[in-house]
């Protein structure tokens, strides 16, 4: 018996409007902000409060325009950390790095394969030292040196409610605190039960109050059956986490959502946020929230 298949309504044969819309305002906005980075960076911000940390960020070439812009809606916002350091995961041309210097007398750069440490079995320090995401990890796991550290990827953009970060870190006296994901991001691989795969963590934004202890991401990396992939770091820290008792952030103000990636709004950005880490799939939506909110 053959069953028939309704054929689909008009509204699901329509294109997506608001989507692509928005996708092509994103592009649009950040051409437009890339080709102005030499006068914005002219543009000083003078920081409402000083702030008695440190901050980190992992970034590429790529990814100039975004890191610029987050670096300023820190600044504008949370405030001038002790000192906030770029690390380059090797690929910024040298106007670039003059560039970020510029932007504030707390921004540095350095290179992310200096955080390679020789302790490590030599699998996990090729790990740190060559991959991309493997890289980014390297520096987490370095972290922190000299006091609690702030470490963000250079997509994630700061609101209003940053100017309440101190307090915002000040509610967990826990050894780190991250930003809870909003769906399963992991290599499976790495896990060992279901209990392991709950409480997705994201890497992008973390705190860092003091050492952790990493052996159990260590040890599941030379037990990996394979190569690493993309979400390898990610699957290693949130073990990490769990491990040594970290505790998620407010997740109605540091935000990592994809429900509105398919509508023209952004459904989060708002005065209150501390911030939102806008990954690829809602990216375009980093640059209209510059916008409005910025």
């Amino acid at each position: 018996m053959f069953r028939r298949i309704a054929p689909p309504s008009l509204r699901e044969r329509m294109p997506n409007y608001g989507y692509h819309l928005a996708r092509a305002e994103g592009h649009a906005l950040r051409r437009l902000y890339s080709a102005a980075l030499p006068l914005l960076v002219r543009q000083k911000i003078e920081p409402p409060r000083e702030l008695a940390f440190d901050v980190f960020s992992y970034s590429s070439e790529a990814d100039l325009p975004e890191q610029v812009a987050s670096i300023r809606s820190f600044l504008k916002y949370a405030g001038r950390p002790r000192s906030f350091t770029v690390m380059s995961d090797g690929s910024h041309f040298a106007r670039s790095t003059a560039l970020l210097r510029s932007l504030d007398s707390s921004v540095t750069v350095a290179f992310a394969t200096d955080c390679a440490t020789t302790i490590w079995p030599e699998s996990f320090r090729a790990y740190l030292r060559d991959h991309r995401t493997g890289k980014q990890l390297a520096v987490i796991m370095s972290l922190p040196a000299n006091g609690p550290v702030f470490y963000i990827d250079s997509d994630v953009l700061f609101f209003r409610g940053a100017s309440a970060l101190v307090a915002e870190l000040s509610h967990s006296d826990a050894p780190a605190s991250y930003l809870a994901d909003c769906q399963h991001s992991a290599d499976d691989r790495l896990f060992r039960s279901a209990q392991e795969r709950g409480q997705p963590v994201n890497t992008g934004v973390l705190f860092l109050r003091r050492k952790l202890d990493w052996s159990i991401a260590v040890n599941r990396f030379v037990g990996l059956d394979g190569a690493p992939n993309f979400f390898t770091n990610q699957t290693l820290t949130q073990l990490a986490m769990h491990a040594n008792g970290a505790e998620p952030f407010d997740r109605g103000k540091f935000v990592l959502q994809l429900d509105d990636q398919f509508v023209y709004r952004d459904r989060y950005a708002a005065p209150h946020l501390v911030l939102r880490h806008y990954v690829q799939p809602v990216r375009h939506k980093f640059w209209t929230a510059l916008l409005h909110h910025g």
